[in-house]
């Protein structure tokens, strides 16, 4: 599995990206339960509320629908926020074409960090942003081990209509014809001092899901 999939088709010779891992939803009303509600999830916290979280701002132009991303397990539910909000983070860097936003290392141990910086330059390298919309669904949380400062996230994406978008021409490009638009995801997380569910790895796999 690679350690991510390049956003819509995988930055090829055509410059098509595979929007993978890592990012963002728009506005808190984004985030919706199963069958597309749009009431909130529970556990949603104002952007930079709580235990210090940093604010960021999503583009406009782009839509995380996290469905039922919710837990009855109060710790499940912490990896599952943390998680989420470490997605939404990377997609507002690559919004704002920055892979050095501070936001965005906040969800990540530095091992993770190092390969979330690559993914977001993947981007801004080609200067192009995100579009459209990425339903992230089938989430599953669970602790690792004995302790309780390792935990695994696993989640889906279709990226049947979402885009990448030059920010000179407007040109828009999604995954190539044929292409399976399902990408599953495998992720690593670490408790920080602070109580924050840090990604420390993340795997992909097209088709998977």
């Amino acid at each position: 599995m690679a350690r991510r999939t390049l956003p819509l088709a995988a930055l090829t010779a055509a410059a098509a990206l595979t929007l993978t891992a890592c990012g963002g939803s728009g506005e808190p009303n984004d985030i919706k339960g199963a069958g597309g509600s749009a009431s909130a999830e529970p556990s949603e916290q104002p952007e930079g509320s709580d235990k210090g979280r940093p604010s960021f701002t999503m583009p406009k132009s782009f839509k995380l629908e996290f469905r039922d991303w919710r837990s009855d397990d109060p710790s499940e539910q912490a990896i599952l926020d943390d998680g989420r909000e470490q997605l939404r983070a990377g997609y507002a860097a690559i919004g704002e074409g920055d892979p050095d936003a501070d936001y965005f290392a906040f969800y990540n141990t530095k091992v993770g960090l190092s390969g979330g910086k690559e993914w977001i330059k993947s981007y801004s390298d080609k200067n192009v942003t995100v579009i459209g919309e990425l339903p992230v669904y089938d989430a599953k949380a669970a602790l690792v081990g004995k302790g309780d400062n390792l935990a695994s996230l696993t989640y889906c994406t279709d990226e049947s209509k979402a885009y990448t978008e030059n920010r000179e021409t407007g040109k828009k490009v999604g995954n190539p014809e044929g292409t399976e638009p399902t990408v599953q995801y495998v992720t690593t997380l670490r408790k920080s001092e602070e109580g924050v569910w840090q990604t420390d790895n993340v795997k992909s796999e097209r088709g998977a899901c």
